[in-house]
């Protein structure tokens, strides 16, 4: 009997801390939702490549003008903002059932860690669209996206880091085929992202639910 206390004791003691440092209370279902967002944006923007006769692989001056780009932005806008708002709503929702904080100094150190490198690869892919590097910027958005979950990966579930390693790897590769950059974005923001929220929602979040 005392062994058993002893052994509870310490798997409460466990638990305690991770909850303390690591910030427990992403959603499952927002993987899936930005997944599927990114899959519906790459179509629209394939789209208009399409109908612009573009082609998003020139390593020389691309022949868009500013009416596509604007679009295409506008577009990447609306991804991001629709993804970024499911997140935010379904991870407050789930913290709520959880009775965890949703915004706390393990969260911020999350954002933080997160938005450093994500950050740095905006910039960097803008300085790619301003030498008309167009064909370099989808490989680049997967390397440094993941660069920033393996950065953010200690502050929360473990398993962002596979996602993490999965789109470096992913956005390395596109390197090497410039001419399928938007299928190599839709597989890494896409189904990657569909493929681990819903491992995540069946592993963490489905006895919440």
């Amino acid at each position: 009997m005392e062994n058993e206390k002893y052994v509870q004791d310490l798997s409460d003691i466990k638990h305690m801390m991770n909850r303390s440092s690591r910030f427990i209370s992403l959603s499952g279902l927002a993987g899936v939702f930005a997944g599927g967002y990114a899959i519906i944006g790459a179509i629209v923007g394939k789209g208009l490549l399409d109908g612009h006769n573009s082609a998003i692989d020139s390593l020389s001056p691309a022949s868009m003008d500013a009416k596509i780009l604007t679009q295409l932005f506008l577009l990447a806008l609306a991804v991001l903002l629709l993804a970024i708002g499911t997140a935010v709503f379904l991870t407050t929702r789930k913290a709520k059932k959880t009775n965890e904080k949703s915004w706390d100094s393990t969260s911020k150190r999350l954002l933080i860690n997160f938005f450093a490198p994500l950050t740095s690869g905006g910039i960097f892919c803008l300085i790619l669209l301003q030498y008309n590097l167009i064909g370099l910027i989808a490989p680049f958005m997967l390397i440094f996206y993941g660069l920033a979950l393996i950065h953010a990966s200690k502050y929360t579930f473990g398993d962002l880091r596979s996602l993490g390693y999965s789109n470096l790897v992913l956005g390395l590769i596109a390197t090497q085929f410039l001419s399928y950059g938007l299928y190599f974005w839709a597989v890494g923001f896409g189904f990657f992202h569909i493929a681990y929220g819903i491992w995540m929602y069946n592993k963490y979040d489905r006895k919440n639910a």
